[in-house]
């Protein structure tokens, strides 16, 4: 199961929006088959493997990182080609969150006569696939707030001023997991402030293949993005701006000559509708989200209750009173943080935590 896992983790950044599954059939100790899924191939983990194993996949056993598919999508039911390639027993990590599949596709198999056990390394695997739950659930992606900031919680060093380009606060080997974080997210999602104060590009640098651009959505009411900025600069049909700005003035017009895609939303008090953001991500099936923001965005996301995950590197520096705090809200208040992982990176230290439920 934990090769399978390693397998299901090549298809991050090439299944969504489908789940990411390994598979592996195994028989007399030797491995007959293995896959993993990625959406441009269609096939899903399961086929993969029978189609490597062959005939010799006959009471074989085959161990997957997710509930098999029963039900008739882009593909047939993976349930139906493992009974015909008379797989005996089925080892699954997880159940389907899919409500077109939960439960119903170990049914299936168990009807067949097929052995089925589940659970083994499940939180591995849950882990894995939070994004694509979440979203097959409420048809709205999944949020992880991250931050890189000093050990008295700022987002800024001692010196920095506008109009001059901060430090970094973050090590090399923190930016580098960043980098892959924003691999694994279908979107990043920042505000028109910090755009203003950075001029980032937010593009993923990772190097590894993905099967969609990552998307990059700025939230702007009022429309200030600069035409001159470099993420406008680069836009290349992955440049999402949601603004309550009309679309009929010389400014909007301009952007969206420029290759950028403006969507209105509605504001309440001169904020975004967080709801109406997310929902219409959803709808273009982005199952993840990485929130890149200054205080502002920060915390009105934990106002909005939006993020499910934080993910916050600790850099062995002292800010003092720069004045840029992690998040800046009247009052915010949350469930319970619980920490998931403690990493370092370099001479940064990580914590992942998770928002309102318990870490497995």
């Amino acid at each position: 199961m934990q090769h399978a896992l390693d397998l299901a983790r090549k298809g991050v950044g090439l299944a969504s929006p489908n789940p990411t599954v390994g598979c592996v059939i195994v028989k007399d100790g030797a491995i007959l088959g293995e896959g993993f899924h990625q959406y441009h191939w269609r096939d899903h983990a399961e086929i993969v493997a029978l189609k490597q194993s062959g005939d010799r996949a006959s009471v074989a056993t085959l161990y997957v990182t997710l509930e098999p598919c029963n039900h008739t999508g882009r593909t047939g039911p993976c349930t139906e080609a493992l009974i015909a390639a008379g797989i005996s027993r089925v080892v699954a990590a997880m159940q389907d969150p899919n409500p077109k599949t939960r439960g119903s596709g170990f049914a299936r198999l168990r009807a067949a006569g097929i052995e089925v056990e589940t659970g083994l390394l499940e939180s591995e695997a849950e882990k894995l696939n939070e994004a694509f739950a979440c979203w097959i659930t409420t048809k709205k992606p999944f949020v992880t707030l991250k931050s890189a900031m000093t050990l008295d919680g700022q987002l800024a060093l001692p010196g920095a001023s506008e109009g001059k380009k901060r430090a970094w606060i973050s090590s090399e080997e923190s930016r580098a997991e960043v980098q892959r974080m924003r691999h694994a997210s279908d979107a990043l999602l920042t505000g028109i402030g910090t755009i203003l104060a950075d001029d980032p590009l937010l593009t993923d640098r990772n190097g590894l293949e993905r099967r969609r651009r990552l998307l990059r959505v700025i939230l702007d009411t009022n429309l200030r993005l600069p035409l001159k900025s470099r993420i406008v600069q680069t836009a290349n049909d992955d440049l999402l701006v949601f603004t309550a700005a009309s679309f009929k003035s010389p400014k909007a017009r301009k952007l969206q000559n420029a290759g950028v895609e403006l969507v209105h939303i509605k504001s309440r008090a001169g904020k975004i509708d967080f709801d109406a953001v997310l929902k219409e991500m959803g709808r273009r099936e982005i199952l993840s989200v990485l929130l890149e923001a200054g205080p502002t965005l920060n915390g009105a996301a934990l106002s909005a209750g939006i993020v499910q995950k934080l993910i916050l590197f600790y850099a062995p520096k002292l800010g003092g009173n720069t004045g840029v705090l992690f998040a800046d809200a009247p009052n915010y208040t949350l469930p319970a943080l619980h920490i998931r992982s403690v990493r370092q990176f370099g001479p940064d230290v990580a914590l992942e935590l998770i928002v309102g439920k318990l870490a497995k």
